[in-house]
């Protein structure tokens, strides 16, 4: 195991460090924090490190491992109402343990108080599991990714415009935060499980592709839905929400945080693993040993979400609100360079980017390379947390981003490549990984509440920004490769047809 640890302590690393540099850096030059908080920002940044480490084993040898088997078992059973309800079921529950999903449920209820954080998880488990069955019909009966995509973003556009304003922002963000490190690998296992049982071997075939962005419209509606029914009102706390938990976090970080975190994560995990008893006693019928391995994996995940969830409480979140009430009150001359370096360096941090950028080279033929995909992907997102930094300051609405954004995403599903369209799709949430949900926002959040704006109508937003831009990119980068496929098959049909290769042939 010690091996695996420290590649994964590596890997962790790799996504938390960057961050840390930034801030130490903005301390010491433009944004200084408060008495004690870098120390706080430190040990908050190492037990994520840690924890994110110990959590991605753990999900590897229980969570993913039980994926793999119960889609192995599912389609030995070529049982179509049964593979709904699994994946149904366990949809549900791995979102609940989703760590970027806990998170945006404390900041949500942080900034308002009248959406209660349990209700909202509970929405979005339920989206999540509901539109991963709308993956099995389209893997099933052949459905065109496109048309799913455009036949549920345009109405879900229109119910969110007779929704408040602080559900929109949240149900985009849930939508991209939906895909974490515990949902997309579990997902894609799934779902490669179900294409293998429906034997679809077709050129530029997308089958296994696309669960991932169809499950990511469910949280969407799903919020929409509970806006609808339960607006989000004003109470006296909410305007002060985040700066009393910044406070509170730092000063008791033992007290509150780690007591906090093992209790979430506890309610969180348990579902899931009394899913993986039931489907072991009817379905799955593992050997003692592979068991034990998975009971085991089940535990280190458990542990390490307690150690991550208390880091990002106790460090990551109160310093990152701390840090954007400074830069807020600079405006946007500061804020927004700061964005948009803070956007670039996000990407480049995330596990998750460097293995998206791989597999488009594999796709392409090598085509597009992974400098470039890097290097379009980290302007893309720079820019689109710059954009929401703008809106932080000016309180520009988030249907101007949103809007035209996602109208180019869906109007390029019909020209780039099926199979680049499906990546782009189950790719939004790359990028919007845990130093987004638990960095990025908050820090948007303490730099809307220093400008002097609205927080919840303001920042929340933010991940939805960031899910957008690899849909648009790697979209772009699918004609360029569909331009470049073209040219070099004109030039050897050319040659084929030169006086001297006819002859040969």
């Amino acid at each position: 195991m010690l091996p695996t640890l420290t590649h994964k302590l590596r890997e962790s690393a790799v996504s938390v460090i960057p961050i840390m540099a930034l801030v130490a850096i903005l301390h010491f030059t433009i944004a200084p924090l408060g008495a004690g908080q870098l120390p706080q920002f430190i040990i908050g940044g190492l037990l994520l490190i840690l924890g994110l480490a110990v959590f991605l084993i753990g999900a590897e040898l229980g969570m993913v491992a039980f994926g793999q088997k119960t889609g192995s078992a599912l389609t030995r059973r070529r049982n179509l109402p049964l593979i709904l309800g699994a994946v149904m079921a366990i949809g549900f529950a791995i979102t609940i343990a989703e760590p970027d999903i806990q998170v945006l449920g404390k900041q949500v209820h942080a900034v308002r108080h009248s959406i209660d954080r349990q209700t909202l998880i509970l929405m979005i488990a339920l989206g999540v599991g509901g539109f991963l069955m709308l993956g099995v019909a389209k893997t099933v009966f052949q459905l065109p990714l496109r048309w799913l995509l455009v036949g549920f973003y345009l109405p879900v556009f229109g119910a969110c415009a007779f929704v408040d304003a602080v559900f929109v922002g949240v149900a985009f963000d849930a939508g991209g935060a939906t895909t974490g490190p515990i949902t997309v690998p579990f997902i894609i296992a799934m779902g490669v499980g179900v294409a293998s049982a429906a034997k679809r071997e077709k050129e530029d075939d997308d089958s296994s592709f696309g669960w991932v962005g169809l499950a990511s419209i469910g949280p969407i509606v799903a919020v929409a839905f509970m806006g609808m029914i339960s607006p989000a009102t004003a109470s006296p706390e909410d305007s002060a929400a985040g700066e009393m938990a910044a406070e509170g976090l730092v000063e008791r970080f033992l007290l509150h945080a780690l007591p906090e975190a093992a209790k979430d994560i506890s309610m969180a995990i348990l579902p899931i693993f009394l899913i993986f008893l039931l489907f072991q006693a009817t379905l799955l019928r593992l050997p003692a040993g592979q068991m034990r391995r998975m009971t085991l994996g089940f535990l280190y995940a458990s542990i390490g979400l307690v150690v991550f969830m208390t880091g990002v409480s106790g460090g990551f979140i109160p310093v990152g609100y701390s840090l954007g009430v400074t830069l807020g009150t600079m405006g946007g001359a500061a804020l927004v360079p700061v964005g948009f370096l803070l956007g670039a360096v996000v990407v480049c941090a995330e596990p998750a980017v460097w293995v998206l950028n791989e597999q488009v080279e594999e796709l392409s033929g090598g085509h597009i390379r992974r400098s470039l995909m890097l290097a379009a992907l980290s302007i893309s997102i720079a820019c689109a947390v710059a954009l929401g930094m703008i809106r932080v300051v000016t309180g520009l609405s988030i249907w101007y981003i949103l809007i035209p954004g996602y109208a180019l995403a869906l109007g390029l599903t019909f020209f780039s490549p099926r199979l680049f369209t499906a990546v782009a799709f189950d790719s939004g949430g790359v990028a919007s990984g845990p130093m987004s949900s638990t960095f990025v926002l908050s820090l948007a959040l303490g730099a809307s509440f220093g400008a002097g704006g609205n927080p919840a109508t303001d920042a929340f937003g933010m991940i939805a920004m960031i899910a957008m831009a690899p849909l648009i990119t790697i979209q772009l980068l699918g004609l360029i490769f569909k331009s470049k496929a073209k040219k070099l098959g004109e030039m050897s049909r050319r040659q084929n047809e030169e006086p001297g290769n006819v002859a040969g042939s």
